[in-house]
């Protein structure tokens, strides 16, 4: 895995690279639930979409957190984050878990009330805080280090980590595929709570 990451710089590109896809896809996301009503199927669609870029930027943070704890020199020579934004990445990393795994369950286990899209939105706005937070702190240094690993001589690790973020992309979009048709009885239950029983 060192290799892949390439030390502490090429997580942090990793890491940034990983988070500008997200940012853009969750930026359609936001989208979707503006209008979730007549955007269902497209809101169930990038959302799976999302699952694996949302696993390899956990996973990023997750090398960076375990090397560091352990006390890796390059880790710990670079230093942790802020004191508030250590404070505040076990509610993103929980509140994203959360808010994904109970979109999962509503998918599987098809339209009703109750708990788990209780959950599910509730989590959401859980989520929306923190990561907004985390995602304001970090912006103004994504670009260049999401865009580091694009330049002619970026580094030894950089077509692999290339590979992973477009390997989890592609990953989203066959799992996004094979899974948005889960939407279709939502849509139908949908459709008949507005119209069917007014």
């Amino acid at each position: 895995m060192e290799r892949v990451v390439d030390g502490p710089d090429g997580n942090e590109r990793l890491t940034a690279a990983s988070g500008a896809v997200l940012f853009v896809l969750l930026a359609a996301l936001g989208v979707t639930i503006l209008q979730v009503h007549s955007l269902l199927t497209a809101h169930v669609f990038i959302g799976m979409l999302l699952i694996p870029p949302v696993l390899l930027k956990l996973g990023s943070t997750g090398w960076r957190f375990v090397r560091y704890y352990r006390g890796d020199g390059e880790y710990v020579a670079k230093g942790p984050p802020l004191l508030p934004l250590r404070l505040l990445a076990p509610v993103v990393v929980l509140a994203t878990v959360v808010v994904f795994a109970t979109g999962v369950a509503l998918l599987v286990q098809g339209p009703q009330r109750g708990i788990v899209l209780g959950l599910h939105k509730a989590s959401f706005v859980v989520w929306l805080v923190a990561t907004g937070i985390h995602v304001l702190a970090y912006l103004a240094r994504v670009p260049r280090l999401a865009g580091a690993d694009w330049k002619p001589r970026a580094g030894e690790g950089a077509p692999t980590r290339r590979f992973l973020l477009a390997g989890a992309v592609v990953a989203g979009a066959v799992l996004a595929v094979a899974t948005v048709h889960y939407a279709t009885p939502w849509v139908h239950w949908q459709d008949f709570h507005r119209f069917g029983d007014g």
